[in-house]
């Protein structure tokens, strides 16, 4: 638990009796999924949907986490020269990172995020980065500000290295 402007604040993994049905983040794509496919996504093991609940439960946001592949390739010169010349690099996928419009502005993307890096952080799976597909200008400019890396050839895909997350919680 965390306390934010004085709410008590838990991030768990979402479960069938959470209420779903309110949450508007003003991008339809992402609201949608919460509200239709989070859940689904969640039984089959395609991703891993967790919540930000408020004091009285209410969802204040959510992310998903999965696992993915960048092809070496994609990588920046730089990073590809400090790796194996394996094809594909095992990465974390965070797919999905949305805040509901009556509570954005207050933090709870960054905590969301953090969150979700500190999870990586603690998997036993080896991962070399986190991935995030940018749905706009505005979230690609929220993943700059929070040190990921556009990949060269895909301004909206961004990544940040496992070493440097894990600098975050030393």
């Amino acid at each position: 638990m965390s306390v934010i402007r004085d709410q008590m604040l838990r991030v768990e993994p979402l479960v069938s009796c959470h209420d779903r049905s309110g949450f508007e983040s003003g991008v339809e794509p992402l609201d949608r999924y919460f509200r239709t496919q989070a859940g689904q996504d969640a039984r089959k093991n395609l991703a891993a949907p967790f919540v930000l609940l408020l004091e009285d439960g209410t969802i204040a946001g959510y992310y998903t986490l999965s696992s993915t592949s960048v092809q070496l390739a994609e990588l920046p010169a730089s990073t590809i020269r400090k790796l194996p010349r394996y094809p594909l690099v095992p990465a974390t996928l965070l797919g999905r990172l949305a805040v509901d419009r009556r509570q954005q502005g207050i933090g709870y993307g960054r905590f969301l995020l953090a969150d979700a890096l500190y999870r990586v952080v603690r998997s036993e799976i080896a991962f070399f980065a986190v991935i995030v597909d940018a749905k706009d200008d505005s979230a690609r400019r929220f993943y700059l500000r929070e040190s990921f890396l556009s990949l060269p050839d895909q301004s909206m895909r961004l990544f940040r290295p496992m070493a440097d997350i894990r600098q975050l919680f030393v």
